[in-house]
């Protein structure tokens, strides 16, 4: 009975998330471009890179890269990922993003992480609160998403009680919202890239799937 279970709640996932995808690319033309808000230490760059080699194994050409140089510990980072079908030639920073990761809700204080952001985007925030809470989105032309990274990275003992660490956390409310790579090749990409308590943060991508808030 339990695998029985199991397979189910695999098969709701993977549907779900096949669904999303499709209308993701129907929406956006192609497939899309991400832009990461973080502060220095929190793993932003890391989580471009990691996002980059997902989509790289579920087949696609990628581009990864932060805005300025080399993250410093606790100020504003920006990182970049485009995916897409064919090889690109556009390596400048991503101003249009079809998706926006927010690795620390303090900023939406400070920065508007929606500029140019598209129609049928979406925002993922690292927050204990419900999206309606922390941004606009009645009649807005994006959806928003949230889930504890905070909370889960403790949980798993990624980073300190004043820093977590939440970049793979964040990566699994990604996958879930947006179905543009699957949680599967977001935990093989973990493992490649990052060697320090890897299952942890393999375990922390998976329950923060879980968790996302629509």
């Amino acid at each position: 009975m339990n695998i029985h279970l199991k397979l189910n709640r695999y098969l709701k996932n993977q549907e779900l998330s096949i669904t999303i995808s499709a209308f993701f690319e129907r929406a956006i033309g192609k497939m899309p471009e991400v832009r990461f808000h973080g502060r220095g230490g929190q793993g932003a760059v890391i989580a471009s890179r990691v996002l980059a080699e997902a989509a790289f194994l579920g087949g696609h050409f990628v581009q990864a890269f932060p805005a300025f140089g080399l993250e410093r510990r606790g100020a504003p980072v920006l990182a970049f990922t485009r995916i897409d079908h064919a090889r690109m030639t556009n390596h400048s920073q991503i101003h249009e993003p079809d998706a926006v990761v927010v690795l620390d809700s303090s900023l939406l204080k400070l920065v508007n992480v929606q500029a140019g952001l598209k129609k049928q985007g979406i925002v993922i925030i690292n927050s204990e609160l419900p999206p309606a809470q922390l941004i606009e989105i009645e009649d807005s032309s994006f959806k928003a998403a949230t889930v504890n990274a905070n909370a889960i990275a403790l949980g798993y003992r990624l980073g300190s009680r004043t820093q977590p660490i939440v970049n793979t956390a964040i990566l699994g409310a990604l996958a879930k919202t947006t179905g543009i790579v699957t949680i599967d090749d977001v935990a093989r990409a973990i493992k490649k890239n990052i060697p320090i308590k890897t299952d942890a943060n393999i375990e922390a991508c998976r329950k923060a799937y879980e968790q996302t808030v629509l």
